[in-house]
């Protein structure tokens, strides 16, 4: 079984060096090229073509996002992990974006470092558990974020602006005869209001309706 072929890309010799000197010692590894930014290690990469490039994120001139484009774009099948100081959320999803295999943290433990990179080489994603834990915080705070959308959309189109009203005052905790002073209306009228809004929500209360949106506190007003 051959080795698996590594470069090393990172604009600091001195960090660059303990990288390869970690590869190196692994009886499976072997670090093939090093380069200190992302034009240098495309340029290297078209002749020695390593199966996994470790390329750190930030670089003077190319950096490595740049870098993970362009070497993917000749080489879709190289596989790149991302090194980086800081778990900066725009480079991450950025980096992710670009066609990177992994993203991990520069304070990992070397031992965790080979694995990862025996992950990548294997297409599983090598990722450091901080990033991953970030990585499935943004994947919730998207779906709440859809979620929240696709019932204000549903407001929206299914309720009438005076409904919209009613259960914007109702979501605030007014009585139904605190929104009819309010709207200066019947309160008659406020019930029927709110036995079409449950109807047209598909709810059996006013606290479930009023639950669907997202209104500021008479405090807050």
């Amino acid at each position: 079984m051959s080795n698996l072929r590594v470069m090393v890309v990172d604009d600091h010799p001195l960090f660059r060096e303990g990288i390869v000197s970690v590869i190196n010692a692994q009886v499976d590894m072997e670090v093939v090229a090093e380069a200190s930014d992302g034009l240098e290690a495309l340029i290297k990469a078209r002749s020695l073509r390593p199966d996994v490039v470790l390329m750190d994120i930030s670089m003077p001139g190319c950096d490595g996002l740049e870098g993970t484009r362009l070497l993917l774009r000749e080489q879709p099948e190289a596989r790149i992990v991302m090194l980086t100081v800081r778990d900066d959320d725009d480079k991450l999803f950025e980096a992710i974006k670009s066609g990177a295999q992994g993203y991990l943290l520069k304070t990992l433990r070397s031992h965790e470092l080979v694995e990862m990179l025996r992950a990548a080489e294997r297409g599983e994603a090598a990722i450091s558990p901080r990033v991953a834990t970030l990585m499935l915080d943004e994947v919730k705070r998207t779906g709440e974020l859809a979620d929240r959308n696709a019932v204000q959309s549903q407001i929206d189109h299914d309720l009438t602006p005076r409904e919209q009203e009613v259960l914007a005052l109702a979501a605030q905790g007014a009585a139904d005869r605190e929104i009819a002073e309010k709207l200066v209306v019947s309160l008659y009228t406020v019930k029927a209001h709110m036995r079409s809004i449950l109807s047209k929500l598909q709810v059996k209360s006013r606290h479930e309706a009023a639950r669907m949106i997202h209104s500021p506190s008479p405090d807050e007003n």
